[in-house]
């Protein structure tokens, strides 16, 4: 009896579709979704809304992402209880797979300071097919320029590519938005943290 080949050891895009099911409409619910926070959470409530940009410039349609976050006052939820008053729950997991335009739409509010220093941000881990670990990354805010000057991680980054971690704040409809691609490979390549 001969064996059959099995997929390749990647990390999707399987996950995404295991770990995202609601969002891809099976009928599991999903542990986390793509909201961090809920319509009661305290803070300036933005979408955070981009793609996975492969190396030939191209969306990537299967791709999960993971994003943790502090609240608008600088600090991780501590227990279900406050997840449950307050509605905001830290994380949120993303495919890019169900939207037409193959991008990832994150409900959050805007973050505070954790720590003394650190300018606001998202951290990200972001899995796909052909990737054998998942990378990490951070979202910084265009409208922080103060902050993002003084931040002690984004300041570790060359400054010709700092730019790679600005997401850009816009309006659409009354709501507030801010765009980041997330670009793999090439010359406009998003810097990726080793940690």
């Amino acid at each position: 009896m001969a064996l059959k080949e099995t997929p390749s050891q990647t990390v999707g895009p399987y996950f995404a579709y295991g770990l995202c099911p609601q969002q891809y409409n099976f009928d599991f619910k999903s542990l986390f979704t793509a909201d961090i926070v809920g319509t009661q959470t305290p803070g300036e409530h933005i979408s955070l809304i981009g793609r996975v940009i492969d190396g030939d410039g191209k969306p990537v349609f299967d791709a999960m992402l993971e994003f943790s976050q502090v609240d608008a006052s600088g600090r991780y939820p501590a227990s279900r209880e406050q997840i449950a008053e307050t509605g905001f729950r830290g994380f949120a997991r993303v495919g890019t797979g169900t939207d037409p335009e193959q991008r990832f739409i994150v409900r959050t509010v805007k973050p505070g300071v954790e720590n003394a220093g650190e300018a606001p941000h998202l951290n990200v881990i972001v899995m796909m097919r052909g990737m054998l670990t998942h990378t990490f990354t951070r979202v910084y805010f265009d409208d922080e320029t103060a902050a993002n000057a003084a931040d002690p991680v984004l300041s570790s980054v060359p400054a010709a590519r700092r730019d790679t971690l600005i997401a850009r704040r816009s309006e659409q409809a009354g709501k507030i938005v801010y765009h980041f691609d997330i670009v793999m490979q090439g010359e406009r390549e998003t810097v990726f943290f080793d940690l």
